[in-house]
């Protein structure tokens, strides 16, 4: 199986989703791909063991995507073999109408994984500036002090509210907050290929919506919006990686392997030590449990 550099996914410098491919080839097939994918989820289960014990740091993965993309699927395949208890799914619709009484990022803030914990965000902050400015009409349903108009919905609206989303980054990172964030980057063919099995198939019916195909009319825009929204707030603290995900295995395992290569780098991550006095009567404490 291909060697792979974490740091062709990484963004550290301005991109051009167009030059970047879809596909990646890990020179395996399927069945080995799955295979050392769940090799790495036991890997990452023994991490998140420690890091819950040693309670320090928190683990935050964002997963953004166009529709079909796969990020259901590979919060399952990644995180399944965690313990339940220490990974928290979120999935952010529509904001409702507390969350509207709130800031934009209210929600996201109370959703944060605690430490010793891993949070899943499947759609995330990003939003804010991805269908809010695809469709800015949004933004006025946040009843925001100086947006009566559309005309208010301007380039300096922008880039505030990307200050700000670099600031909530900036500052649950220096608090503790391990962030990922990861791109699920899905060609407009494979995405078409995606939508026509959900209609073939009926256990997937479900999944279709008729505004799917109105959203994939503005892929174009969307285009354009992910790719400003990654390189304006792609940090050293919080950096972007762009996952290949026209072949939903090869997505799951660069995501799964990038996380794990990255936590096994922080070397102050450990159990912590029994205090001297305990550790000094171990034997004495299971006498006193096997002669009960």
């Amino acid at each position: 199986m291909k060697k792979i550099d974490d740091k062709q996914f990484k963004v550290t410098k301005p991109i051009h989703l167009k030059e970047i491919p879809t596909t990646f080839n890990l020179e395996a097939d399927t069945e080995k791909i799955e295979k050392k994918l769940g090799k790495i989820r036991k890997k990452l289960a023994i991490v998140q063991d420690t890091m819950y014990a040693h309670g320090k740091y928190a683990v935050l993965v964002c997963l953004q995507g166009m529709d079909t993309a796969g990020k259901d699927s590979l919060i399952r395949e990644v995180f399944k073999d965690l313990n339940a208890r220490g990974v928290v799914v979120h999935s952010f619709k529509v904001p409702t109408s507390l969350e509207l009484k709130h800031d934009y990022l209210w929600r996201h803030y109370i959703a944060l994984p605690a430490r010793g914990k891993f949070g899943v965000f499947n759609r995330t902050h990003y939003e804010n500036v991805l269908v809010t400015r695809v469709h800015p009409e949004y933004i006025l349903d946040e009843n925001l002090p100086n947006v009566t108009s559309l005309e208010d919905v301007n380039d300096a609206f922008w880039d505030k509210r990307f200050e700000q989303i670099n600031n909530f980054e900036k500052h649950i990172a220096e608090n503790g907050t391990v962030i990922f964030k990861f791109y699920l980057h899905l060609s407009k063919e494979e995405q078409k290929n995606r939508l026509l099995r959900r209609l073939e198939k009926k256990n997937k019916n479900w999944k279709f919506s008729p505004g799917d195909l109105k959203e994939r009319e503005l892929w174009g825009t969307y285009q354009t919006c992910y790719q400003d929204a990654i390189n304006r707030t792609s940090k050293p603290h919080a950096p972007w990686f762009t996952i290949p995900s026209d072949d939903k295995p090869t997505a799951r395992y660069l995501v799964a392997n990038i996380i794990y290569k990255t936590l096994k780098q922080y070397k102050d991550i450990k159990e912590p030590e029994l205090d001297d006095k305990v550790k000094a009567n171990l034997e004495l404490y299971k006498n006193q449990l096997e002669n009960e």
